[in-house]
């Protein structure tokens, strides 16, 4: 087992990244390589990095892969506020999505603070 499979913060960003896949499916097919594309793979880059800071031999190494993977969170928030606008999301997927991204935020944040003692 790799050290990245025993934290919970990796599993809720598949969890999240299974959202994001579900949610984006039912996007216009003339953003496939537009929107749709660009949040899978803000969402991949999440769990990723999680993955990939992981291996880091110093907590200060593993804490700025955190801060990496917390933009890319913040990417998919802000992409999801632009797929709201222009109808390829109800409210309902939006505000999952928000609160999904909203405790996945908070699990990072704590990670990072750990991290940085």
């Amino acid at each position: 087992m790799f050290n990245f499979e025993k934290l919970e913060v990796w599993h809720k960003a598949l969890d999240f990244a299974d959202l994001i896949y579900r949610d984006t499916r039912a996007f216009p097919s003339d953003e496939r390589f537009g929107l749709t594309n660009q949040m899978r793979r803000a969402e991949v880059s999440v769990s990723s990095n999680i993955a990939e800071g992981s291996s880091r031999s110093s907590k200060t190494d593993f804490g700025r892969f955190i801060e990496i993977s917390t933009g890319s969170l913040f990417e998919v928030v802000s992409q999801a506020f632009i797929a709201k606008r222009q109808g390829f999301l109800n409210d309902d997927q939006f505000q999952k999505l928000y609160r999904a991204a909203e405790e996945q935020s908070r699990m990072q944040s704590g990670l990072r603070k750990s991290l940085a003692h």
